[in-house]
């Protein structure tokens, strides 16, 4: 099963990923982790251009475009493996909900592994802005508002779950855990 948690900066998909990974494990499956921008070649350069003061300027994001969807295409066939629990700290729908162009993008992605199960952690940008490290262009109210918006329209095309990421760690991993459980065959109520 190939699981994706999206959601704006902040939201806690690093923290969440590992917690249910821990679970899953637990419960027996093999569990193989991913984070975009990989650590790639590719994945590394995409870091750097993120940095850059031009970073939002259509050149650029046009280029960042291109870059996502080959830093993609190196891990497809992981993404493939049907013996393990895949868990994704982003995918191609951050590319649709971060930039614009969305046919374009569409286009480019079009042979990227579509996700069994997308986790939207649901954050209010506001805490997502506090939360990040205002490190890069894109961590203001204005762009992050217009980003969340697209994520809750993208996402109505794909098998999801919107989670509130405005709760406490423990709540939120609990929220998930419900909301994973029937897809890999765990039993959905027993979880505290």
């Amino acid at each position: 099963m190939y699981i994706v948690f999206e959601g704006i900066d902040g939201a806690g998909k690093s923290t969440q990923i590992e917690l249910l990974k821990e679970w899953l494990e637990a419960n027996g499956y093999e569990v193989e982790t991913f984070v975009e921008p990989t650590g790639s070649e590719i994945g590394q350069l995409i870091r750097k251009i993120l940095q850059r003061s031009d970073a939002s300027t259509d050149r650029v994001q046009k280029t960042l475009g291109l870059l996502f969807a080959a830093d993609r295409m190196l891990i497809m066939d992981e993404l493939s493996n049907d013996k393990k629990v895949i868990l994704s700290d982003r995918s191609f729908i951050s590319s649709l909900a971060y930039q614009e162009h969305a046919e374009w993008i569409a286009e480019l992605n079009k042979y990227a592994k579509k996700p069994d199960l997308v986790l939207l952690l649901d954050l209010d940008v506001k805490t997502s802005v506090a939360r990040t490290s205002g490190e890069d262009e894109f961590e203001n109210e204005e762009f992050l508002a217009n980003v969340k918006a697209n994520y809750l329209k993208i996402i109505k095309d794909f098998n999801h779950e919107i989670i509130d990421a405005n709760n406490g760690i423990n709540k939120v991993s609990s929220d998930i855990k419900k909301a994973v459980a029937p897809h890999v065959g765990l039993c959905k109520d027993c979880i505290q």
